[in-house]
């Protein structure tokens, strides 16, 4: 078995050898940053997906298609002459030591420390504004969480999890006044309102809105799913029953789940 500096290193030439602009892969020489930035995303959400079903047997293929991600940014930045995949590893491995000094230092562990570390860098970037370097790029539930954490950092944040659910029913109730209005564009504002504050809920009840809402998805597939077979078994489609029948359907399959609970 290789040992991982080999492997690692089999991968690099590969990554070479695909972008080669003689001998190469037409497919992988002509993408850029921009192409291959969303399957960057992609390859990290299916690893999430993975580790939230548990499946581990999968889950080294599915951090091999991340890491091949970063080895082909890599190639392409060192074909450009900005930097190479030894500088990715190393920047990564001083920021790490860097932010963990009573590891790899002197001195004990401090609240805040890693927040006041990544504080210096954003100096060192000149970028010194609380929010300016939360990511735009990032699903927009989970930069909601940052965007509001970082606030609260500053003070900028209710005491309890209990002001924020309160907030949540008056942007709702917001919503409702302007769903009687019609306004489409003051909807889509008021929208946005609930789920950032439900995003800020989120993050004060130290919860992550999109794992809430991956499993508020499962839950929903996994439901309908079953009442759609359920209408199959009776020789029902859904394009022949109504809606009621469907709801019945449903409440059915809750019921199910209740007596025997999903593990």
């Amino acid at each position: 078995m290789q040992d991982a500096a080999t492997a690692l290193q089999r991968l690099l030439d590969i990554m070479a050898r695909l972008r080669d602009p003689r001998t190469g892969c037409p497919w992988d020489r002509e993408q850029d940053f921009a192409s291959i930035a969303p399957y960057s995303i992609e390859e990290a959400y299916e690893v999430a997906d993975t580790i939230a079903r548990e499946d581990w047997d999968s889950l080294p293929d599915e951090l091999g298609d991340l890491l091949l991600q970063v080895v082909y940014h890599a190639q392409m930045a060192d074909e450009q002459g900005l930097f190479d995949f030894a500088t990715v590893a190393r920047m990564i491995g001083d920021k790490m030591v860097r932010r963990h000094p009573h590891v790899f230092g002197e001195g004990e562990r401090t609240a805040g420390q890693w927040e006041d570390g990544k504080a210096r860098e954003r100096l060192a970037r000149n970028r010194s504004g609380t929010l300016d370097d939360v990511p735009v790029g990032l699903p927009a539930l989970l930069r909601a969480r940052k965007l509001s954490a970082r606030a609260a950092r500053t003070g900028f944040d209710w005491d309890t999890a209990a002001e924020v659910a309160a907030k949540v029913d008056e942007e709702i109730d917001e919503l409702k006044v302007e769903l009687e209005s019609g306004d489409r564009e003051k909807i889509f504002d008021e929208l946005g309102d609930v789920l950032f504050t439900l995003a800020t809920l989120a993050r004060k009840l130290d919860m992550d809105p999109e794992a809430c809402l991956r499993q508020a998805n499962a839950k929903f597939t996994r439901r309908f799913t079953a009442m759609e077979r359920d209408l199959a078994a009776r020789g029902l489609a859904l394009a022949d029953v109504d809606v009621k029948t469907m709801e019945d359907g449903w409440q059915a399959v809750k019921r199910r789940e209740r007596a025997t609970p999903v593990t």
